[in-house]
């Protein structure tokens, strides 16, 4: 009996960084959205190829450390002003004492926009699948010493197994090959 598996996408191998750089730029153009590229270093202006904007993390990690300031500023000051003004050697219990309060709320501003920017590139990243289907590809393993790799995901709306398969042929893929889940 066989077994039918789910179809992740098609990889597609290079020869150089310039053709898979190349290639990355013609298969945006074709309008192509879920697909990635594997190589053994960072290739200088991939990104623009591949139509990448800035990341989101930069924003979550501020909301992120806001979030830890006004838990800071509230952790200090309900206790100290409201809950439990003490005069400790005539001391103020105002906004004067703000100062000694300055590194709980610093703690806390750093703490959770660290929490939150690694739960963000975990979210962002998709680590909490503990195997990718890439590494199902038995050439997969070349990219981390010589191997520029594409591939291009199932759940993009053009693709397709035949015309996606002749197009990264058609810009120089070697190796196309199906990778399944």
């Amino acid at each position: 009996m066989s077994q039918s598996r789910k179809v992740y996408g098609l990889g597609a191998e290079f020869e150089s960084a310039g053709a898979l750089l190349s290639a990355a730029e013609k298969i945006r153009e074709q309008g192509f959205s879920h697909w990635d590229v594997h190589t053994p270093f960072p290739v200088h202006g991939m990104d623009a190829a591949m139509g990448l904007g800035k990341s989101k993390l930069s924003a979550v990690v501020f909301v992120g450390g806001l979030l830890g300031l006004l838990i800071g500023v509230a952790l200090v000051s309900i206790p100290s002003f409201v809950l439990y003004p003490i005069i400790v050697n005539g001391k103020p219990y105002d906004w004067r004492t703000g100062p000694a309060f300055f590194p709980i709320i610093f703690e806390l501003t750093v703490l959770f926009s660290a929490f939150t920017a690694v739960g963000t590139m975990f979210l962002f990243n998709n680590l909490f699948r503990f195997h990718h289907p890439v590494f199902n590809w038995d050439r997969f393993s070349r990219f981390t010493d010589d191997g520029f790799m594409m591939v291009i995901e199932a759940r993009d709306a053009k693709f397709s197994e035949t015309r996606t398969k002749a197009l990264l042929e058609e810009i120089g893929g070697k190796h196309v090959t199906l990778i399944h889940d």
